[in-house]
């Protein structure tokens, strides 16, 4: 049996006059994330009073909106085996510990092996966001980062998720090696960061660019190189890479934004340590951790031998 269309319609209340559509129609009970709306929308699936409108058309009194969720359309990725950690799962979300090397969606140059084709093998109940069935990637970490990551499983959690990291409710710590000596036990990096002007690839403190705020603590000296845990509290593209970078204590390893000499690192030292968050269907506050990486940990080790030696 075939899966039919969704269906509703919507009056809009003197309290809801002036809003957006999509953030209207992303706060209703019919839990559909504003991504997915703004596609319905565009896909001409949400009408007002019978006509087609934008994401960006405002309430007015006396609106009548009809939203037509049309039934999922069949994966096109294949699934494969792609190996990461799972360290919880439940009907709503899937918390994953992912080593680095892995890309999280398929992209030119990587249209296998990346974290959507692992998960789809792995979770065959997972839900579909933005209209065909995928997983419900709410935020990303870099391919050569490592460690800790939600996944929506359904629209209900990924629209919860969605508005948590957007309300900074969500906490996030990394483990960073960066050239060093850091001074100081812990700091505050706050500058603004854009797409470099040059560079369309890389990012970089701008002054145009969008509010950026990186909290840091020590936690051990090697010399030349700090050890630090990094809070960061707004989400920018490589925001810990390009703030440590900015400081003049880049992230040992960083291909892009670090030092050409010094410690042999294989791949950028940073690592997504821990998480904490709200449950989408129940809001008990959640917190998970990851193991530092054994490639992470063998740097330690060579680190701690030159400071007895």
């Amino acid at each position: 049996m075939k899966d039919k269309a969704r269906e509703a319609v919507y009056s809009v209340s003197y309290k809801d006059i002036g809003k957006r559509i999509d953030q209207f129609l992303a706060n209703t009970d019919f839990q559909i994330s504003r991504a997915r709306v703004q596609a319905l929308i565009r896909e001409g699936l949400v009408t007002v009073n019978k006509k087609v409108v934008k994401c960006s058309y405002k309430l007015k009194p006396k609106d009548t909106i009809r939203v037509i969720v049309p039934p999922e359309k069949p994966l096109e990725l294949e699934p494969e085996y792609v190996n990461f950690d799972v360290i919880y799962e439940d009907q709503d979300v899937l918390v994953i510990d992912k080593p680095a090397g892995i890309v999280i969606h398929p992209a030119p140059g990587h249209y296998h092996g990346t974290l959507v084709h692992g998960l789809i093998y792995r979770c065959e109940d997972l839900a579909g966001i933005g209209g065909v069935l995928r997983p419900g990637i709410v935020h990303r970490l870099d391919k050569d980062t490592s460690g800790i990551m939600i996944v929506a499983k359904n629209d209900f959690s990924h629209r919860s998720l969605v508005e948590q990291f957007k309300n900074c409710m969500i906490e996030k710590e990394y483990w960073a090696l960066v050239h060093g000596p850091v001074k100081g036990e812990e700091g505050r990096i706050e500058f603004p960061i854009g797409r470099h002007p040059v560079k369309r690839k890389q990012m970089c403190v701008l002054d145009t660019g969008k509010n950026a705020i990186t909290l840091w603590k020590k936690i051990s000296d090697f010399s030349n190189i700090s050890l630090v845990a990094v809070y960061p509290k707004t989400g920018r593209t490589h925001q810990i890479r390009v703030h440590f970078s900015y400081i003049g204590h880049p992230v040992v390893g960083d291909p892009v934004y670090g030092r050409k000499k010094g410690i042999c690192a294989s791949r950028q030292m940073l690592h997504a340590k821990r998480i904490i968050f709200y449950h989408p269907r129940t809001a008990k506050k959640m917190e998970f951790c990851a193991y530092v990486p054994n490639d992470m940990k063998k740097i330690f080790t060579e680190l701690n031998k030159k400071l007895e030696a």
